[in-house]
């Protein structure tokens, strides 16, 4: 690991540090996994992470496409083709 610092408002502080308690873990834990979730959340995925999220959306939402059960493969592939 490598050590930081960051300073932040007393308010942010304050509440950091009853989350902490709450959870049982340290404030230093609950920045390292907000950053984490922040880095994931903006990072542009991978193409097979791509194609992951897409298979465990499949058949969740509603599509114009009537053909869509019999050709999603091809959908899909020229999706990502983009």
């Amino acid at each position: 690991m490598v050590r930081t610092q960051i300073q932040l408002s007393e308010r942010t502080a304050t509440r950091l540090k009853a989350l902490a308690a709450k959870r049982g873990v340290s404030m230093a834990e609950l920045v390292r996994e907000s950053v984490e979730q922040y880095l994931v959340r903006t990072s542009h995925p991978s193409s097979d992470e791509r194609q992951l999220r897409a298979i465990a959306v499949a058949g969740r939402f509603r599509a114009d496409e009537v053909d869509l059960a019999e050709r999603h493969d091809q959908y899909l592939a020229e999706d990502q083709a983009e």
